[in-house]
């Protein structure tokens, strides 16, 4: 059965939208807002319409993610959930209020639990700053149950970490295998919220990100053989 038309006047912007991309635009190219206005003369919000599909699995990147592309410009990376299928498109009753979202924000110290990036922080090697927002996360429970929990993550590792499932009962399995000077450590970072890194981790770190020449030029420096 094929797809609807995106012109169908019947079905509402944000479907219509969905259908547009998928028709007009296709996945890997690039539109405009001003793309969006002559699609849907007269309809106000479109646009906003077309960010809406990211809730559902859509994936539409701008400048903040794709660094080719120029402030005004966004690129449909890939298709989400079938909006325009009947009991698809249905935004959760669950929706994070903006108290809750501050609550969040808070009580994760104001950074990207996946990166420990904080908002408006550039990203490391660009000049584009990190925001801040909630993500809805799975997690696994000891039980076998599956709960989703609210977490800040930054718009970089939201477009990295859609579909990832937080799995509590591996995490506590291997927590129970550490040593006591391991879980001293551990409990130490945990109490702290944060790492410091040694220097020795921070220059291999940066080692690791060298092409294979340079890499074998530290090793020489280590009187190491090349490889």
């Amino acid at each position: 059965m094929g797809i609807p038309s995106w012109t169908d006047q019947k079905l509402g912007t944000m479907k219509r939208a969905a259908l547009w991309l998928v028709d007009v635009v296709g996945e890997g190219n690039v539109f405009i807002k001003e793309d969006v206005k002559k699609a849907f003369p007269g309809v106000s919000q479109a646009d906003r319409r077309v960010r809406d599909l990211r809730d559902f699995g859509w994936r539409i990147d701008t400048n903040r993610e794709d660094l080719t592309l120029g402030q005004h410009e966004q690129r449909f990376v890939a298709q989400g959930e079938p909006v325009w299928e009947p009991g698809k498109g249905t935004r959760p009753a669950t929706s994070i209020t903006d108290t809750r979202r501050r609550e969040v924000l808070a009580r994760d110290g104001h950074h990207c639990r996946s990166c420990g990036i904080t908002s408006g922080e550039l990203f490391p090697g660009t000049y584009v700053s990190a925001q801040l927002d909630i993500a809805r996360r799975p997690v696994v429970q000891p039980d076998g149950s599956t709960t989703v929990e609210h977490v800040a993550e930054c718009n970089r590792c939201r477009v990295g970490g859609r579909g990832l499932t937080a799995d509590l009962t591996a995490v506590l399995a291997r927590l129970s295998r550490l040593g006591g000077m391991e879980r001293k450590t551990l409990s130490d970072w945990v109490l702290a919220d944060a790492r410091e890194f040694a220097e020795v981790e921070r220059l291999w770190a940066d080692i690791r990100t060298l092409p294979a020449d340079a890499r074998n030029k530290v090793r020489e420096a280590l009187s190491l053989p090349p490889v």
